[in-house]
């Protein structure tokens, strides 16, 4: 298994570029199964999820061209229906290629999603909104069978804002006849990625971006050549490593009204941050304050960013309040921050973090991929040496980290070990 070793103490200095978003590019190959047509996919990153998603695909029948970060993907030979077990386990986020299935052929089975073990993340409201349109849902042997003559379109309110949920019933919608209605749909700016991947396939979207998500159907698809947007949680994790380190790195690619709520964040830490058009500076002080903060749906602070802000606040000034309000078991980082000499106290979904003066380096473990990228951070900022293991959760959605890091200064090294 490959770990990380990380001397902590240097201080980040330079630029680094954010590559596309890993929470849009998954959805965007799934939908490339509703056509027979032709997506050329531009700013694809090199992670382990995106592969996975790939196999995905040419399990399915779709045959797919890389060329670095361009990916082409062929649909019009796509046949199977269902998806082996072993691929869905991998990874969640292969759950989307349900509505593009259910959309173009009228059926589909699928294994139970796998992924990070961050809480529960049901698919009720995925096959509520499935059924509402016309599908008949069987679930056996750990697996789900969605078939349907027609899908029709009907007005759907979502009991909370999922994002999954959001993607794979717009996928599906614009092959339902008539107009299909998505309230309290989730805002996240990968939605936006996805309608436009649509759009531009010949698919009649809008209001992504908002709560309320109208898709008119059935419409022919054809081929499409589309871009993939920043990713902002990469982005975000590299805010914060210039933050804590107290260095001053310009982060390029990047969008940055879709990191508003880390930029407030690190500006009320003590941190300086300049917004350009389509890059973030930022500059750490001696010692950051500590913040309170609260995760939230989309935009409100990401919970795919809490357990990098938790690290900056185990090194800030004072005492700190995280409310974990998304998911219900996302503080498996607290215990390694803790073997680090963190002072962290967990009472349900509230963390207190007292800040102290400097985090010691020994062995940790990544349970899931922010944590991951929260414990390289506390790595950079730790005394001595810490070594992480597990780091294929990382792989999973950083494209080449200790690369990255590496060019700002970093002392951050990839080992085999046993």
């Amino acid at each position: 298994m490959e770990k990380f070793i990380v001397i902590g103490g240097k201080r980040l200095k330079g630029s680094v570029r954010a590559s596309g978003a890993k929470n849009a590019i998954l959805p965007i190959l799934a939908a490339s199964l509703l056509t027979k047509g032709v997506s050329v996919i531009h700013e694809v990153p090199a992670l382990l999820d995106v592969q996975v998603m790939k196999e995905v695909l040419k399990y399915l029948g779709a045959r797919i061209k890389c060329d670095g970060s361009i990916v082409t993907v062929d649909g019009s030979k796509v046949s199977s229906l269902e998806i082996s077990e072993d691929l869905m386990r991998k990874m969640r986020a292969s759950n989307l290629v349900m509505g593009p299935l259910l959309g173009r052929f009228g059926k589909v089975k699928a294994a139970y999603p796998g992924g990070c073990a961050i809480g529960s993340r049901p698919m009720d409201l995925h096959l509520k909104g499935f059924a509402a349109m016309g599908a008949s849902i069987t679930e056996k042997h750990g697996y789900i069978i969605a078939e349907t003559d027609s899908l029709t379109g009907t007005e759907l309110h979502l009991d909370f804002p999922s994002v999954g949920a959001t993607e794979n019933l717009m996928m599906a919608a614009t092959q339902a006849k008539g107009q299909t209605i998505i309230r309290n749909a989730a805002k996240e700016p990968e939605l936006v990625d996805l309608q436009n991947f649509l759009n531009s396939l010949g698919a009649r979207v809008r209001g992504a971006g908002t709560d309320l998500i109208k898709i008119e159907g059935p419409t022919e698809l054809g081929s499409a050549d589309h871009t993939v947007i920043p990713d902002r949680v990469e982005a975000g994790t590299y805010m914060i490593a210039a933050a804590v380190t107290g260095g001053d790195v310009i982060i390029q690619n990047v969008i940055p009204e879709h990191v508003e709520a880390v930029i407030a964040k690190l500006r009320e830490a003590g941190a300086r941050v300049e917004v350009a058009e389509d890059n973030i500076r930022v500059t750490g002080p001696s010692r950051l304050k500590s913040v309170d903060l609260k995760t939230l749906p989309y935009p409100g602070f990401p919970t795919d960013m809490q357990a990098q802000m938790m690290v900056l606040m185990t090194v800030a000034q004072g005492t700190g309040v995280v409310s974990e309000a998304v998911f219900e078991n996302r503080y498996k980082h607290v215990d390694e921050l803790r073997r680090m000499g963190a002072d962290i106290k967990i009472e349900g979904r509230v963390a207190i973090v007292k800040g102290i003066p400097q985090l010691s380096g020994t062995f940790v473990e990544v349970t899931d991929l922010r944590a991951g990228a929260a414990l390289v951070l506390a790595g950079l900022i730790a005394e001595d040496a810490t070594v992480i293991e597990n780091v294929w959760h990382i792989d999973r959605g950083y494209e080449h980290l200790e690369r990255k890091l590496s060019l700002l200064g970093a002392r951050i090294m990839r080992v085999n070990g046993i």
